[in-house]
């Protein structure tokens, strides 16, 4: 029985995605000063306000307006905006909850990790081929002297057989900004031949003749970002996790450094289901893992392979647990995540993208 599922991605000027990638880049300047920074500074935007609020306890100088103002421009904002600040420390009960002789979870809550073997880098299909859209289309706007501009959204359905394995891209429906210089007819051809074309051809075995092309469907987009919407941190989960096919907890990911578990945990599930899946023990995975503030053992964890385990679930739990911990302190310590290495992921998927250290397959 074949199934459709679509799945969606936003480029940096969608003001969502502008919010956490100015968040994370807060982020990593005060990693690059001090390691140890515990930062949960986020952003609202609309029209030319900015507002950036949360808890940032750090040695580290930081220079919140320019490093504002620096992802703005480079996002294509010509304008100067109004910026507005309220940042305090750290709740010191949540403090001293946390930092003990071990690092414990900062907060209760449960994280997801999923991986399939459906793609090469373990993701979905229809996730990996709009995060791809995505990423052509801000690569070639920046080329076109602002006749397109920075926010876009595209969402790509695919059939799946038997509810498993991808079959065919059904449709492709992309929206971006542009000049109001630009017709519809220009609008489709240029981005046709210019982003569609070149990504689905990356794609050929699932993309052909019978792959419905919808571009701009509501017709103009001349007004785009901050001018046409509203946005905040953190209200992309679905779109930097599986595009809505693998689940999510409860909590973002921009802005927040490895202490929250939210982010690390999450991470390092991904980590833990991918490398099941690469090793051949299951076709796709699916953990959940459940913490307590102030305890560093998770007091859940739980395994979902969907009926495609290769190998029997006591043998994947005993790989699980000869080969990784889900401590707070060894998450960040084999993954490396007091590093500034955090802005990058704020667009395009924080999954499926072998830059980063928890998609490396564990030897």
């Amino acid at each position: 029985m074949s199934k459709i599922i679509s799945s969606e991605s936003v480029n940096i000027g969608h003001p969502d995605k502008t919010c956490d990638t100015i968040a994370d880049a807060f982020l990593d300047e005060a990693l690059r000063q001090d390691p140890d920074s515990q930062m949960a500074v986020e952003c609202a935007i609309k029209s030319d306000r900015l507002f950036i609020y949360g808890e940032a306890t750090t040695k580290a100088s930081i220079d919140y307006e320019a490093i504002a103002r620096s992802v703005l421009k480079d996002i294509g904002y010509k304008n100067e905006f109004i910026i507005d600040k309220y940042i305090t420390e750290q709740s010191p009960d949540i403090h001293q909850a946390v930092v003990k002789t071990e690092l414990m979870a900062n907060d209760q809550g449960m994280v997801y990790g999923y991986a399939t073997d459906e793609t090469p880098q373990f993701m979905p299909l229809p996730i990996m081929v709009a995060h791809r859209l995505m990423r052509q289309y801000d690569s070639y706007r920046r080329t076109t002297d602002d006749l397109f501009l920075a926010d876009a959204k595209c969402q790509i359905s695919v059939d799946y057989d038997n509810g498993i394995d991808p079959k065919h891209i059904e449709t492709v429906l992309i929206s971006v900004s542009h000049d109001p210089s630009l017709d519809n007819g220009e609008i489709h051809r240029l981005i046709t031949e210019n982003v569609i074309n070149p990504v689905l051809s990356e794609y050929s075995q699932y993309a052909d003749e019978n792959t419905m092309l919808k571009i701009n469907p509501s017709g103009k987009f001349t007004i785009w970002g901050s001018f046409s919407d509203s946005g905040c941190t953190g209200r992309k989960i679905v779109v930097d996790t599986y595009g809505g096919i693998g689940r999510v907890g409860g909590g973002c990911f921009s802005s927040k450094n490895a202490t929250k578990i939210d982010r690390s945990a999450a991470y390092y599930a991904r980590y833990v289901a991918r490398n099941i899946v690469s090793h051949h023990l299951a076709r796709r995975c699916e953990i959940q893992v459940a913490y307590a503030i102030g305890e560093a053992d998770p007091v859940s964890i739980y395994y979902e392979t969907f009926g495609t385990e290769l190998v029997p679930i006591a043998q994947i739990k005993s790989y699980v647990a000869q080969n990784f911990s889900f401590r707070p302190s060894d998450i960040i310590r084999e993954l490396g995540l007091t590093r500034p290495i955090f802005k990058p992921t704020a667009c395009f998927g924080h999954f499926g993208r072998p830059e980063f250290p928890w998609e490396q397959d564990k030897s």
